[in-house]
């Protein structure tokens, strides 16, 4: 029998091993970043070397990346204390601390109007759908497309950007908010003065040294062409689930009213299956040894609607009926196939039931 199958990619991704080793040797570092003899200084050199690799794989000047706690934070980092438009595609995070006033297309693109007061996420974690950022941009959320998509942050015109190690092989409970030189940070945890007074608390050591590893070996992944490899295996997924389903749909594969559709991340497919719920799917999954999701991780426990599929047109009951499979490298195409004829199959007992 085989054995599971993970397909939440976009949730969270496995351990890189350069992480782990990194990691691992941080727990031999016993001084604090902030001291000043010998052992102080090999932390802080461990800080300084992790900020480099994430920088350099952002495209980004080291000077500008602001360790956090993860995204969340770095997103209250970015926004606290301004008025901000976004749009209802925004992750829970972000939409925390902006207006969703901003108007999705059905292929689930953003228009903005005032770029200068406004956050807009570069990818989507729900469908994989990737936006045009004007330049001027206040806030973009770059989570899901760090590491999985070729840019320079200082190509892309934004004010300040979020990132999350834990989404491209990292560990979890560090991330990253990286500003454009010049940009002033209010601080919103005082104290000790760390991050050049932008985010005060002892350094997350370990943590910081997993992230500089996972973000050097993604940008190494990312230059080889893994992902193309991915996108040519999410192609095949999408054929094959189309044959098992007649009238699945793909949100974020249609065009718009301009008769042009989205980029999207190579890695995402949401499957919207027409009268079968959301968790009832994820949970028949689960028990054949898939794991995917029906939504955001971050609001998966909560059974609704995707919020991000109704604001790009699709009704209560469409919008309950979707799923999320995101793929990482090493996935092949029998495993994938796989995974679409247990899906076939699901869904055959469900219509045969109703």
């Amino acid at each position: 029998m085989a054995g599971r199958l993970y397909l939440d990619w976009n949730a969270t991704t496995p351990l890189r091993p350069e992480a782990r080793a990194a990691m691992i040797a941080a727990m031999d570092l016993v001084g604090n970043p902030s001291s000043v003899h010998a052992e102080g200084r090999a932390a802080k050199a461990l800080v300084e070397r992790a900020r480099a690799q994430i920088a350099q794989a952002l495209g980004a000047e080291g000077q500008d990346v602001i360790f956090t706690s993860g995204a969340t934070e770095a997103a209250a980092l970015a926004c606290a204390g301004r008025d901000l438009h976004c749009a209802a595609v925004e992750h829970d995070a972000v939409l925390a601390w902006c207006r969703p006033d901003l108007p999705v297309a059905r292929s689930g693109r953003v228009s903005v109007a005032d770029p200068g007061a406004s956050a807009l996420q570069l990818a989507n974690s729900e469908t994989g759908v990737v936006q045009d950022l004007p330049q001027g941009l206040a806030v973009s959320d770059l989570t899901q497309a760090f590491g999985k998509l070729p840019f320079a942050f200082n190509w892309l015109g934004c004010t300040a950007g979020l990132i999350s190690a834990h989404k491209l092989g990292g560990p979890k409970g560090i991330g990253a908010l990286v500003v454009r030189r010049g940009t002033e940070v209010a601080a919103q945890l005082r104290g000790g003065g760390q991050e050049m007074g932008r985010r005060a608390g002892t350094e997350n050591l370990i943590g910081i040294a997993g992230f500089g590893a996972a973000a050097e070996a993604a940008a190494r992944d990312l230059a080889a062409g893994v992902w193309e490899e991915v996108a040519e295996i999410r192609n095949i997924l999408k054929s094959a689930l189309e044959a098992a389903a007649e009238d699945v749909i793909f949100p974020g594969w249609e065009t718009d009213e301009t008769g042009e559709g989205a980029a999207r991340l190579p890695n995402t497919l949401n499957v919207l299956t027409p009268g079968w719920k959301g968790e009832t799917q994820v949970m028949r999954l689960d028990l054949a040894g898939f794991a995917v999701s029906a939504g955001s991780a971050c609001s998966s426990g909560k059974v609704r609607a995707s919020r991000v599929l109704r604001a790009m047109g699709y009704d209560e009951a469409q919008a309950g009926s979707a799923i999320r499979v995101s793929l990482g490298p090493g996935i092949g195409r029998d495993e994938v196939l796989r995974f679409a004829d247990a899906y076939g199959a699901a869904l055959r007992k469900h219509r045969a039931r109703v």
